[in-house]
């Protein structure tokens, strides 16, 4: 199986000592292909180095997470616009609205978030959206946006029903991580997963958080890795009923398809 893991932070800083090692761990787990998030303007910037060190096998998203919405100014501004041009930048993100922990206060988070939209809308790349319990204000910025953009995932989804099938509304695409696999915080999900269409689903791992806690075997660590994306497959297959191969190759497609990936093997 080849699997994409649209979502990986593999510029933290608990990857420095063993970064390659991790790369190699993920390829012979099946992982071919992997879009390194940029949640700030450093983060971008280091996402975007990364990408051009492998070229075809990394990607890069330029972005500023919520969490840092109180650093976007006029000339972050202007800095991301410069990132979003490389050809290895394929989406614009991690952007969007965080209210669970707030650690920048909602205006910032407001309007870093609509200033993105606007990067998205005039590079006409593909949005990285990040959501947690702030679906009312997120959905009607997003509604607003929506027919000016490109592509658009909703990543880490774990939200409700109802708030599913709101973006599934708006033609959005939607990203699943190991929080399905967390018996404390994700069963709900379980009940609706299968209700996503195959066409709009990809899976992350959002390394180095969210290691799946129903792992086996048991990694002492607590740092998430890109090698058990097949996992999350695993995961995932079982609760929509699909046989696990057969998910591989439907994520994989939409994930090229969406940030407009070549095949892995093709490049160089």
């Amino acid at each position: 199986m080849e699997l994409i893991d649209i979502g990986c932070n593999l510029t933290h800083d608990s990857f420095d000592a063993d970064r390659n090692a991790v790369i190699e761990a993920a390829r012979d787990a099946g992982v071919v292909q992997m879009v390194l998030t940029g949640a700030s303007l450093d983060g971008s910037k280091k996402a975007l180095a990364l990408a051009r060190a492998r070229p075809g096998e990394h990607f890069a998203t330029a972005g500023m997470h919520p969490h840092h919405a109180s650093d976007w100014t006029t000339d972050v501004a202007t800095r991301m616009a410069e990132l979003a041009t490389a050809p290895e930048v394929v989406a614009v993100g991690e952007a969007g609205l965080d209210y669970f922990r707030n650690f920048s206060p909602r205006e910032d988070q407001l309007r870093a978030f609509e200033a993105q939209l606007a990067l998205g809308a005039e590079t006409g790349k593909p949005l990285f959206l990040h959501l947690r319990d702030a679906h009312e204000d997120f959905h009607a910025v997003l509604s607003e946006w929506r027919d000016r953009l490109s592509d658009v995932v909703v990543h880490c989804f774990t939200g409700s029903r109802k708030e599913l099938h709101a973006y599934l509304a708006l033609d959005c695409h939607i990203g699943i991580t190991g929080w399905i696999c967390d018996e404390r915080r994700g069963t709900h999900m379980k009940a609706y997963l299968h209700e996503i269409p195959a066409d709009r689903l990809m899976i992350e791992t959002d390394a180095p958080y969210l290691k799946p806690r129903n792992l086996r075997p048991k990694i002492k660590s607590h740092r998430n890795e890109p090698k058990v994306l097949p996992w999350i497959l695993g995961t995932l297959a079982a609760v929509r009923g699909e046989h696990p191969a057969d998910l591989a190759a439907t994520t994989t497609a939409n994930a090229r398809r969406f940030f407009r990936l070549p095949v892995a093997g093709s490049f160089g």
